[in-house]
């Protein structure tokens, strides 16, 4: 009778997962392949401005000789604002799965 506690434990475990299985069953569309793709696109919100900064500052310094170097200046900014964006990304996807799998009201176990 001891392990009565622990079977306890385990069908609510149990419980949590399938709930879990059937939420993301609901939600058409969130498969593999829409994690990649959201994969995919936090990657081009990293590397677009990345580039962009790139090109602006290779012509600010064809345009504008001078002792700044544009060029590197500019990447590292697109750099830093497309990693700033993509965390923004990420901490809304995180925040949205943290909603799905909260407990409803009145559900007694534990999240």
């Amino acid at each position: 009778m001891n392990d009565l506690p622990h079977r306890t434990e385990f069908r609510d475990e149990v419980g949590r997962r399938e709930e879990h299985q059937l939420r993301a069953r609901r939600r058409p569309g969130e498969n593999v392949l829409t994690s990649l793709a959201f994969f995919g696109l936090v990657g081009w919100s990293i590397v677009i401005p990345t580039l962009l900064g790139a090109a602006l500052g290779r012509w600010l310094d064809r345009t504008w000789p001078g002792d700044r170097n544009w060029t590197l200046t500019l990447l590292v900014a697109g750099l830093v604002l497309g990693c700033l964006n993509a965390s923004r990304w990420i901490f809304r996807e995180q925040r949205a799965i943290d909603r799905d799998h909260a407990p409803e009201e009145g559900d007694e176990r534990k999240p």
